[in-house]
């Protein structure tokens, strides 16, 4: 087998997203879980390898190797191709070649339009492994700008309020402001500190966010009807007493369970995913005319009974170090 559970690459040895630090690791994209610090050599899109040097420090790696998309590499007699996998900027999916077989690896992806990542690009394969985050029926989320609309209302319907809306630093941050920009706010967005420096490197790598200003050192009264983007754990603690009245929102995938919304003492959950949803994993797992599926990262259970439904090989993996949360907390 041209791939192991551990998802490593016997051949090359290396190793995809490993947990603990490898002589050879290829990194999908820099949230947590899947980019470490202390791998000897990293394969990565130069996005990538940008993102784990501002979060982890220059020398977070012995050596780092870019890898722009659609660019074979070959080592050996592997050859390794990165296509955009579109959950945050420069993610990417692992195709790995040997023989005339094919087998991708997706990481953490989806497929809806994001101005703030490369566009999912679909890789026919013979194995897929995907995540399966959102790998439950349930889980359908609505288009994010029906969310941000309605973020939109809540500002316009209460002036007087400041809303506060907690956002992973990596991806979901600048993916918000960017759909707000695009839903027509002109207005400044205001950051918490740890947003700031990511944001910072989204705009040096071409991603236009707009005007962005430190939350901090605000005067409280100017706050009213404004924007903050914040970490979901600063949005309920004093930090955020610094603010008139605020909203209390959070961006997520996940803002679809209730009850995850009720204990995280949302007022407004924004239902906006970085991740397929239950009816996106199905389509892809179909389009890719994969005949062995992998399923990994989440609610594997489901689809690996609906794939076998459908007549394919399928297995979880549960691979240890994967959370299902997108490595950010919640994603």
């Amino acid at each position: 087998m041209l791939l192991d559970r551990n998802l490593h690459i016997r051949a090359i040895d290396a190793f995809i997203d490993p947990s603990t630090p490898k002589a050879r690791a290829i990194v999908t994209h820099g949230h947590a879980d899947h980019a470490r610090s202390g791998h000897g050599a990293v394969l990565a899109t130069p996005d990538t390898i940008a993102i784990m040097k501002v979060r982890y420090g220059e020398d977070c790696a012995g050596s780092f190797e870019p890898l722009e998309f659609g660019v074979p590499r070959q080592i050996d007699d592997v050859t390794i191709t990165l296509y955009p996998a579109g959950h945050v900027l420069g993610s990417a999916q692992v195709l790995i070649e040997q023989d005339g077989q094919r087998v991708v690896v997706t990481g953490d992806y989806k497929r809806l339009a994001d101005r703030t990542a490369q566009p999912y690009e679909l890789v026919k394969c013979d194995l897929l492994v995907t995540e399966a985050t959102f790998g439950l029926p349930v889980f359908q989320h609505p288009h994010p700008s029906v969310e941000i609309g309605r973020l939109l209302k809540s500002v316009a319907d209460q002036p007087e309020r400041c809303h506060l809306v907690g956002s992973y630093a990596l991806g979901k941050a600048q993916r918000v402001i960017g759909l707000l920009r695009d839903a027509g706010w002109d207005e400044p967005i205001y950051l918490h500190g740890a947003m700031i420096r990511l944001c910072e490197l989204y705009q040096e790598l071409g991603v236009e966010l707009g005007d962005l200003r430190p939350a901090t050192g605000t005067v409280k009264a100017e706050m009213a009807g404004q924007i903050v983007i914040a970490p979901p754990s600063a949005i309920r603690d004093r930090w955020s007493r610094r603010f008139p009245d605020p909203v209390v929102c959070q961006a997520s995938g996940w803002m679809s369970v209730k009850q995850r919304a009720r204990q995280a003492l949302v007022e407004l959950p924004l239902v906006i995913s970085d991740h397929c949803d239950w009816g996106e994993l199905r389509q892809t797992i179909m389009e890719t005319e994969a005949k062995t599926v992998w399923v990994t990262h989440g609610r594997e259970d489901a689809l690996v009974y609906w794939c076998r439904q459908q007549g394919l090989q399928a297995e979880p993996l549960n691979i240890q170090g994967f959370e299902d949360d997108g490595g950010e907390g919640e994603e």
